[in-house]
């Protein structure tokens, strides 16, 4: 399982840095971040201490359903569903889908911070 590299960067900062990679004016290095979030309390809300358990919790237990992932971790299955949207936006997990149901893979559970002012 691989690190995830996050990025720190205010709105305003991402905004113009979109449009210069839009323009052609500024091309991103392999080492950048793909994920970005604009505070680190953004990303404090998405990544507390109970959301790095579950993600450890589906790293080791492999559960098959957002439904056995609920029985496991003892959280309301809509409440544990929106999460693992919000971490699947992001890139934090994979959502498969398997029959009716989807199937919760961890892709991270190791996060490289890195701030730009």
């Amino acid at each position: 399982m691989a690190m995830l590299r996050i990025g720190v960067m205010p709105r305003e900062k991402f905004q113009k840095r979109m449009i210069d990679i839009a323009s052609g004016k500024y091309k991103p290095k392999r080492s950048e971040p793909k994920v970005w979030f604009h505070s680190m309390k953004s990303i404090g809300e998405l990544l507390n201490d109970n959301n790095i358990r579950l993600l450890k919790m589906i790293k080791e237990e492999k559960p098959e359903s957002i439904k056995v992932l609920s029985e496991l971790s003892g959280r309301k299955q809509s409440n544990l569903s929106r999460t693992l949207h919000k971490m699947a936006i992001h890139g934090i997990v994979k959502l498969e889908k398997h029959n009716r149901s989807l199937k919760p893979i961890a892709k991270a559970t190791d996060f490289n911070i890195i701030c730009t002012a």
